[in-house]
């Protein structure tokens, strides 16, 4: 029953919606997934303005792919930027990459994930309690970078409440065909008295996997077709060889490993911990090979076309984290995180050949005071940054630069006696970015949101918010100046670039009762200065050329630029229905359009999609099916190919071997079919979108086991 109620919690919070400023009121007894992530007082889902979702560790369980994009590109409002199994960063209403803030714990990954779509994210959730999303700008609670949105990943390695059990393990086992790849997580955690220890430790290894047909899609190949018309017959014979490329996506394969520890003590009136994490990745970097120029025997040159660059990543992060409840007069709670990473990836040209070297190396602490009298409530805080983020080698196209940034925030709620509620809150940041060969650029930050809620008792709610977000440009977006193998773009950033501000309307509406709910959040975005990288010219000895070093250029550039878009959901509850099961059915639709000042499309943004989804649950056994529609996007933005759209299903099917009597709640064996139909899908927020699909047919079995 636990479980049912949990996936009721969740599927309502994607359709209900959270924002970081939302007042907390008494919520039904149906619905207990809490938002911890944001500022001031932790709130459920039903009693927030934006789009929030909270996915449990049973729901990760079924949705874990290799990268913590691919793993949440199921969620209404959520894509990713897939590259292969290695690397995805997760994509918000249309915004990814520098505007969507990816957190462990409440604090940054502190990796080099922003600064490349083949960088691979410093978490991914195969380990995780929970992750949760917040959609639309979350700015107020972690400054200008969150204008699109945060994903904070919890992996319960610091305990702020002691367990219920002494001893308890979780973990997990499966396999997949479409990879012939393993994945395996475990998680033990200890208590005696008011100490809890927690040891985690989990691995993937994934070979090249599965597609249903060319790894070129037909709009690159028909190009392609059109752009060497003419060539002669060996050349044309050489195209075909190439684009023959088919069935396995060379070089996606995968290989993780992740261990960490946390020590926690807990008191009566609060908690004090600190964790260590130790991730180690190694992973292919697909549609990208590289051949010695020099002539050689044919052995030699058969040789050299088997060599693919691929990535070696490993991150040692710190985490410590404390927070007591208070009762001095106004002031009820005060919270503290620090974290400390040490990160660094060697890009492979072939195995023994090392390429370019990226290391970041960050301090992150965050500090919140919380408060109430009468019917307000609310929180003050501030938070700061160091980090430096270096690269070295031939191929590098970022030099040096190291970023600090501190701010501060103050967030109020004012809760009313008639179920309505008013919100509101201020920061201001102060970002300094100095580049090793560009000098420095500093950038003064305001946000502000206002918001307004009201309940009825008829199951009704209505929200309205209004921010405004100031961002400064990243390091790439100012510094970049070189060949980007990974997107086969030269990129030329740009040192006069302005800070980037955006002004958010939303509104929410929902309503619910005890078998149905229905609703959705409507959002518009204007951006003055939006930052977006193009084609264009850069100048090569005076003189302005389109292509350097053999690739494309393309510009960091700024004009205005508007979102609108909307996530509407829906979802019906049927228990003890036909066949004396309990059914759930769901289904949501989410929509984004981005245009430029100009008139031209911004690049990169997902379709129209549509998701369903149909569960029973006997008790004993379970069984679901689900669907996702994509549709074709028809406005790639300037350099782009349209992708075509795709519509995926799938089914699952479990035994609850705790209903059996065999371990605790949560423990089951199961089987699950994705992508059933192999379906080429392409994600049009991908930059390989035309050289790499998403993987084909697959069956995964496993186990889960709790105790």
């Amino acid at each position: 029953m636990k479980s049912h109620i949990s996936r009721r919690a969740v599927a309502a919070s994607l359709l209900l919606g959270a924002s970081p400023l939302a007042l907390a009121q008494e919520a039904p007894a149906t619905l207990e997934t809490v938002i911890v992530t944001g500022v001031g007082p932790q709130r459920e889902t039903d009693e927030m303005i934006g789009n929030a979702s909270a996915i449990n560790r049973d729901e990760l369980v079924q949705k874990l792919s290799g990268t913590l994009g691919d793993t949440l590109a199921g969620e209404p409002g959520v894509s990713t930027t897939f590259f292969g199994q290695g690397a995805g960063r997760p994509v918000l209403r249309g915004l990814g990459a520098e505007r969507v803030l990816v957190l462990t714990n409440g604090i940054g990954a502190i990796d080099a994930s922003a600064a490349s779509p083949d960088h691979q994210v410093a978490t991914d959730g195969i380990d995780a309690e929970k992750i949760e999303i917040l959609r639309g700008p979350a700015a107020l609670a972690y400054g200008g970078q969150a204008i699109g949105g945060v994903v904070n990943v919890i992996d319960g390695l610091i305990v702020e409440d002691l367990p219920d059990r002494a001893i308890s393990f979780d973990g997990l086992a499966a396999s997949n065909s479409v990879n012939e790849g393993t994945e395996a997580a475990g998680k033990a955690r200890v208590s005696t008295g008011p100490f809890v220890l927690t040891l985690s430790a989990s691995t993937r290894d994934f070979d090249d996997y599965d597609i249903p047909g060319f790894a070129e899609s037909s709009a690159a190949r028909a190009a392609e077709e059109a752009e060497h018309e003419g060539e002669s017959e060996e050349e044309h014979e050489a195209h075909e060889e190439h684009e023959e490329v088919r069935d396995t996506m060379e070089n996606s394969f995968l290989q993780t490993d992740t261990y960490a520890a946390g020590l926690s003590w807990v008191g009566e009136h609060g908690f004090f911990g600190i964790g260590i994490r130790q991730q180690n990745s190694s992973y292919g970097l697909p549609g990208h090979e590289h051949h010695e120029e020099e002539e050689g025997t044919g052995a030699e040159e058969e040789a050299h076309e088997e060599e693919f660059p691929f990535i070696d990543l490993e991150q040692t992060r710190y985490d410590i984290r404390g927070g007591m409840n208070l009762d001095i007069g106004p002031f009820t709670k005060i919270a503290g995180n620090l974290s400390v990473a040490d990160y660094e990836h060697t890009e492979f040209e072939a195995p023994g050949e090392p390429g370019t070297i990226y290391s970041t190396e960050g301090t992150e602490g965050r500090f919140e005071l919380g408060h109430a009298f009468g019917n307000f409530a609310g929180a003050t805080g501030f938070q700061f940054l160091d980090k430096d983020l270096g690269s070295e080698g031939e191929e590098s196209f970022l030099t040096p630069t190291s970023t600090k940034n501190v701010g501060v925030f103050h967030y109020e709620t004012l809760e009313l006696e008639d179920e309505s509620g008013l919100e509101g809150g201020l920061r201001f940041d102060r970002t300094e970015l100095d580049n090793a060969v560009q000098g420095e650029q500093s950038f003064d930050l305001f946000s502000a949101s206002l918001g307004a809620h009201k309940h009825w008792s008829s199951g009704w709610f209505a929200g309205l918010q209004l921010g405004y977000t100031e961002r400064a440009p990243n390091e790439s977006e100012l510094f970049a100046n070189g060949a980007h193998l990974a997107t086969s773009q030269y990129e030329v950033g740009n040192i006069g670039l302005d800070k980037e501000s955006g002004a958010n309307l939303e509104a929410t509406l929902r309503w619910e009762n005890d078998r149905f709910s229905l609703g959705g959040n409507v959002y518009y975005t204007d951006f003055d200065g939006f930052i977006y990288l193009t084609p264009g010219t850069a100048p090569d000895g005076g003189t302005p050329v389109e292509e350097l070093d053999g690739f494309p250029v393309y510009l960091f550039l700024q004009q205005g630029a508007q979102f609108t878009g909307a996530e509407i959901q829906g979802e019906a509850r049927f228990p003890e229905g036909l066949m004396g099961a309990d059914w759930t059915t769901t289904a949501s639709l989410d929509i984004v359009d981005g245009e430029l000042g100009d008139g031209s499309n911004v690049p990169y943004l997902p379709p129209m999609t549509f998701h369903a989804s149909l569960d029973a649950d006997w008790g004993l056994w379970s069984a679901g099916w689900t669907l996702t529609a994509a549709a074709d996007q028809d406005d790639p933005g300037a350099g782009n190919l349209p992708t075509d759209g795709y519509v995926t299903t799938g089914l699952r099917a479990a035994i609850d071997l705790a209903e059996a009597g065999y371990g605790q709640d949560g423990t089951q064996l199961f089987v699950e079919g994705r992508n059933l139909t192999d379906e080429e899908v392409r994600y049009a927020t991908s930059v390989l979108k035309d050289a790499v699909p998403a993987p084909g047919r697959n069956i995964r079995v496993g186990i889960r086991m709790a105790f």
